[in-house]
């Protein structure tokens, strides 16, 4: 792995793991602004704690050393849950402030899976 490749899978990763973790925070935390904005895209209230745990063990599994699987499967939740976050914004009529968060942890994702290092990718046996 060059260094710019490893340069560009940490920032993408840390920013990742910052995203996902402030916004799992906000989610566990019962705000009630959080609440009416979770409700106002037709989920119910409970949702919000099974994604923002969710998110938090995804964190872990990420930045963690070995475990290559787990890791593939984390970066999947991420996916599906930043495209199916980012498309419930578009389909509730949210403006451009409300779709960036999902859309920016979604291209995040995207970067930290594509750079990540041999040694946290399954390996194939062909």
């Amino acid at each position: 792995m060059t260094k710019r490749n490893k340069i560009i899978y940490w920032i993408a990763t840390l920013w990742l793991a910052l995203g996902m973790t402030s916004t799992a925070i906000v989610q566990l935390s019962n705000m009630k602004t959080e609440n009416d904005f979770m409700a106002g895209l037709g989920y119910p209230i409970y949702f919000q704690k099974i994604i923002g745990c969710w998110k938090i063990l995804g964190v872990i599994a990420v930045l963690v050393p070995k475990f290559p699987l787990l890791k593939e499967w984390a970066y999947a939740g991420f996916f599906f849950a930043m495209s199916g976050a980012l498309l419930s914004h578009i389909a509730a009529g949210g403006v451009m402030k409300d779709t960036f968060p999902s859309l920016l942890l979604l291209i995040l994702t995207a970067i930290s899976w594509y750079f990540r290092p041999a040694d946290r990718k399954i390996l194939s046996f062909n």
